[in-house]
């Protein structure tokens, strides 16, 4: 059975596939949206909403008893307590509301292990604009526009590209943030700020990025991009090589050989 028939990715895609309908009307009309303001440099409009009501409505209609972790709406328990849809319904809410295509859905599904945490099984990353289309599921890769992906094969780190998230003035960390994107921009091909986590991750995935980083994030920016890039052959730990990612504070996601670099690169002098 290929991904794209899986029936979780099929739930999935549909999902994303018709939330997308109301979010390339609404970044065509932008600036007729209303904006609230959640915190500094953090806004949500009426597409966030409109588009995690469409895909929770999607999601629960095909799984009626898992539960949800949503960036609006909060989490809410399922009847079923072994399952649960993680959803970002715009990563870059930024970029979407100054006309900038660079943003998308997420939507990840998790299973609890024995221990009471989670685990991704199953995930989807839609660029609607450019109507590009990640998915993968544990075990059984990760696929473009249903054609498999695989990470970066570079070995140099001097002629690698990454990503990271922008330092934000007024935010703890942002010194760091910047120490760090400069020491690894001055040894390497270049750094990039695009704005969107998820879509950031499906990049490396696909082989676009040959690294990432990020020192600041909320669940539903990476329970998708995480198995992305582990199901393309990649390594994805918190800074300093550890593999637990449970409530991880950090992450650094490449192939094997640029992960061991980048992520002693980002540790020098600690």
């Amino acid at each position: 059975m290929s991904i794209a028939r899986s029936p979780i990715i099929t739930v999935m895609t549909k999902a994303a596939r018709r939330a997308a309908r109301g979010l390339i009307h609404d970044f065509r009309e932008v600036e007729q949206l209303q904006v609230s303001v959640k915190g500094t440099n953090d806004f949500v409009s009426e597409a966030d909403l409109r588009a995690e009501k469409v895909i929770k409505e999607e999601l629960m209609h095909a799984r009626p008893k898992f539960g949800y972790l949503m960036e609006e709406s909060g989490e809410m328990q399922g009847e079923e307590n072994e399952y649960r849809w993680v959803v970002d319904p715009i990563d870059g809410t930024n970029n979407f509301l100054h006309a900038i295509p660079y943003f998308c859905i997420s939507i990840a599904q998790e299973k609890r292990k024995y221990d009471g945490t989670w685990e991704v099984v199953a995930g989807l990353i839609y660029d609607p604009i450019h109507d590009d289309l990640f998915a993968c599921e544990r075990g059984n890769g990760a696929f473009h526009n249903d054609r498999r992906m695989a990470v970066s094969k570079r070995s140099d780190i001097q002629n690698s590209l990454f990503v990271t998230a922008a330092a934000r003035y007024g935010r703890d960390g942002n010194a760091e943030a910047l120490r760090l994107h400069n020491r690894v921009a001055e040894r390497t091909l270049g750094v990039r700020t695009m704005g969107a986590t998820a879509l950031d991750l499906a990049y490396v995935a696909a082989g676009r990025f040959d690294g990432a980083w990020y020192k600041s994030f909320r669940h539903w920016d990476i329970a998708a991009g995480i198995l992305m890039v582990k199901e393309a052959g990649g390594v994805v730990t918190q800074i300093g090589g550890d593999s637990n990612l449970d409530a991880a504070r950090s992450l650094v996601a490449a192939n094997e050989r640029i992960h061991q670099n980048l992520d002693a690169l980002l540790r020098e002098n600690c």
